[in-house]
């Protein structure tokens, strides 16, 4: 992942402070639970496809500074939790496909489990069909099965991790500091996986608030 945001962001934290009110922790968690519900249940609620295609667009016409000031802060392992990653995910592949695709080819190789084919990548993937896998993923969060988006997100995340851990490997001896970039990257990735895949159980259960 990246350590800084493609595009910078625009708005001043104080922005967000206008519209909670305070810097009272449970106030801004109530705002990033009810922002996510809602903005869920009106684009399933659009038929048309419209709504998703919108959303899915939506880092690349304005960046993530609106999204972080709602959803950045919200635990992990719940609804705007888990929109926060697919975003982080998306604005990732989006910022670098190239080394995206490298990583991703790297980890199905290695990597000895079903996680490419639940990801749904062509075989092998380029940069482009990444970026597409990405997008599919995030609309299908928002007019799919949610669960689903989610579990082939955490997928994804598992083989790019997995492809950051043995490229870190090779770099290690020549280029320590970039093997250290990409270990974060890996452990993030690894991250953000185990916390989608416990999102998407607790959506099943009813219980991703």
């Amino acid at each position: 992942m990246p350590e800084q945001f493609s595009r910078p962001v625009r708005r001043p934290t104080s922005a967000f402070d206008n519209i909670v009110g305070s810097h009272d922790p449970a106030e801004e968690t109530r705002i990033a639970h009810a922002t996510a519900s809602a903005l869920l249940a009106r684009v399933r609620a659009d038929e048309s496809g419209v709504s998703a295609d919108r959303l899915v667009a939506f880092t690349d016409e304005h960046g993530i500074d609106e999204i972080a000031e709602l959803w950045s802060k919200a635990p992990s392992r719940t609804l705007p939790g888990a929109l926060w990653r697919l975003y982080i995910l998306q604005l990732a592949i989006h910022g670098d496909p190239q080394t995206a695709a490298l990583l991703y080819e790297r980890g199905r190789v290695e990597l000895a489990s079903v996680d490419a084919v639940i990801a749904g990548a062509p075989v092998p993937a380029n940069p482009d069909e990444l970026v597409a896998l990405i997008d599919t993923i995030l609309r299908g969060a928002f007019r799919g099965d949610f669960a689903v988006a989610l579990d082939r997100a955490a997928a994804f995340c598992r083989v790019q991790a997995s492809g950051a851990t043995h490229t870190a490997d090779d770099y290690e001896p020549t280029e320590p500091s970039r093997a250290s970039e990409l270990t974060t990257r890996a452990l993030r990735l690894s991250s953000y996986a185990q916390d989608l895949s416990a999102s998407a159980v607790l959506w099943r259960s009813g219980a991703l608030a």
